[in-house]
């Protein structure tokens, strides 16, 4: 695709239960289906775990970009997601997220403007927007 500004490959071998490298090998991870699944629940992870914390870590800096470009300090945020497997009306399966974002320090009304603000920039709620149930909270801090 002629705009990619970056692209990255994985390849995984032996499904649920395999591992996953990327061509970098800089991800190299035995993975393990959980219990729920049928699984033995062993010490990898899971696809589930994988795109969880990719896009924890893609929410979070959509949620700094947005913040730096207002002038607001949320060097103490944190962005939680978590990801569901769910069984769908019609039987298949599918996915659903739940992103929770932590922002101390501000009001929470300016909170909630740079959280809305992040879920419209980061590309995984961009692709995923519409296609899966998804919450976005913003969640008082500790």
């Amino acid at each position: 695709m002629a705009n990619t500004i970056y692209s990255a490959t994985s390849t995984a071998w032996g499904g649920r239960d395999g591992r996953v490298v990327s061509s970098d090998n800089r991800v190299d991870l035995q993975l393990s289906a959980p219990k729920g699944l049928g699984g033995d629940d062993g010490p990898g992870t899971n696809p589930e775990q994988l795109f969880a914390t990719g896009y924890a870590a893609c929410f979070h800096g959509a949620l700094k970009a947005i913040a730096r470009g207002k002038k607001i300090d949320i060097k103490d945020s944190a962005v939680s997601v978590t990801v569901g497997l769910i069984r769908n009306d019609n039987g298949s399966l599918g996915l659903s997220t739940r992103i929770e974002a932590q922002i101390p320090g501000i009001e929470r009304a300016s909170a909630q403007e740079i959280l809305e603000a992040a879920h419209a920039l980061c590309p995984y709620s961009v692709a995923t927007r519409g296609n899966i149930p998804s919450e976005v909270v913003l969640v008082e801090s500790d």
